[in-house]
């Protein structure tokens, strides 16, 4: 994530099933603290409408595993890390279904990745096999790709 301290861009994570590895793996990078503001572990499907302003009727309509939840967590954590006024430059959110049991009916190993800068915001979906581990240590791995693709790296 270096190429966010190259181009003066600050960062917020917005995590579900993640669970805070997403930031750890960032703050792993010597010098992020130049580019990290903060994260949000978002856990709970109503802390991602309260704290992260996503839209409690699409909530409730499709579940937290869904793209439209994944692009508005990346806009919304942006807000929810800002400093003096100003919001993060970049946004990235995880959402999806490590395991072992599925709460939705939707494939365990289902992720949703949102990156969010400026009025640009993208989800991708993705499918990841193994154990829970497995799936979030995969789901952390394509959020730094999704990320840095966007970026234009």
């Amino acid at each position: 994530m270096s190429l966010l301290s190259v181009k003066g861009l600050t960062l917020g994570v917005a995590e579900s099933l993640t669970g805070g590895a997403l930031a750890a793996e960032i703050v792993s990078v010597p010098g992020a603290s130049a580019t990290l503001l903060g994260g949000v572990v978002a856990y709970a499907t109503p802390v991602k409408a309260t704290v992260l302003g996503v839209d409690e009727a699409l909530l409730e309509k499709y579940g937290p595993v869904h793209s439209e939840v994944a692009a508005q967590m990346a806009t919304g954590v942006r807000k929810a890390v800002r400093v003096a006024g100003r919001p993060a430059d970049v946004g990235i959110s995880t959402t999806g279904i490590a395991g072992p049991d599925s709460p939705d009916g939707q494939p365990v190993g289902t992720v949703w990745i949102g990156v969010s800068r400026g009025e640009q915001v993208d989800a991708q979906a993705f499918r990841f096999d193994g154990d829970r581990s497995a799936v979030r240590e995969q789901a952390v791995r394509a959020a730094i790709g999704v990320a840095l693709q966007m970026l234009g790296e």
